[in-house]
């Protein structure tokens, strides 16, 4: 097990635009209005019809307001015009997560990534999901019985502030940020794990996290803190790309997926205790 531990939970959420946004708001009225001085078909009088330049000017706002609407409904830019396309190759060097589990107990799921092609990973990304199907977050499992309310089960709890990151390199998070992750030194100091900063944006995926650029050589460490609520086997897959919108892909040496799965047994019974000869106290199975 690595050299992380820690105490609060959280759930993985995305980052989605809320409909009470005023902008957002508006675009669901996505229509044009009657324009002014127009009634109704079926009205006894005729329509008065707008001639010569307040034709022209209706019109002109008319297309104007459309164009705002689009634009903050997302019909501007595409999210992936400045994701670059390619392979970008990376080696996963560690993979660790505890195998046999017990209810409650804090463990950390650890994924340690090397940049082993000669250009900059654009945006490390990192899909994790529980089961043989998604559900809505990483570390839950989706039921298929029938008059559910909610389908998705937890299977673990993920700390607050979790995950976290460790790299030799120290390099930014962000581009505008000024997070960086801690370095291996500092990551063996006591509780170093627990202050550092977030890490792992959350994207609008809800079982992805972002960790941002990689360069060329750098490795980073990620980290994730997860204490076990429901017993059973589970198992949890991983998935790496290089962006977050499809044309920027993580690849192995070999130009091959870069994936992998922890088969993991979260027992619900407590571990046997006995003292030994000397006084110890010793846990079987512990």
């Amino acid at each position: 097990m690595p050299w992380y531990s820690a105490t609060h939970n959280r759930r993985a959420r995305s980052r989605l635009i809320s409909q009470s946004d005023p902008a957002r708001k508006a675009c669901l009225r996505w229509y044009v209005p009657r324009a002014l001085g127009e009634e109704n078909a079926t009205s006894a009088h005729p329509p008065h019809r707008l001639r010569g330049a307040r034709s022209h000017a209706v019109s002109l706002l008319a297309f104007g307001a459309l164009a705002s609407c689009l634009a903050a409904c997302g019909g501007g830019e595409r999210q992936d015009v400045n994701e670059p396309s390619g392979n970008f190759p990376v080696d996963v060097t560690a993979a660790q997560f505890p195998l046999d589990q017990r209810l409650a107990e804090t463990s950390d799921l650890q994924l340690s990534v090397k940049n082993s092609g000669d250009k900059p990973v654009p945006d490390l990304a990192v899909t994790i999901y529980t089961g043989d199907q998604k559900a809505s977050g990483p570390f839950e499992t989706r039921s298929d019985q029938p008059g559910l309310a909610d389908p998705n089960r937890p299977v673990w709890i993920l700390e607050n502030e979790f995950p976290k990151c460790v790299s030799a390199a120290g390099y930014k998070l962000e581009p505008n940020s000024d997070a960086r992750c801690i370095s291996p030194t500092q990551a063996n100091a006591k509780d170093a794990l627990e202050k550092a900063q977030s890490a792992g944006a959350d994207a609008a995926q809800t079982d992805t996290f972002s960790f941002g650029q990689l360069q060329p050589g750098d490795s980073i460490d990620m980290i994730w803190r997860l204490t076990p609520v429901e017993a059973g086997t589970y198992t949890v897959h991983y998935e790496l790309a290089a962006g977050l919108n499809g044309k920027a892909k993580a690849v192995t040496n070999d130009g091959g997926p870069v994936n992998g799965d922890f088969v993991v047994t979260i027992n619900d019974k407590p571990p046997k205790a006995s003292v030994s000869g000397n006084g110890n106290v010793v846990i079987q199975g512990g």
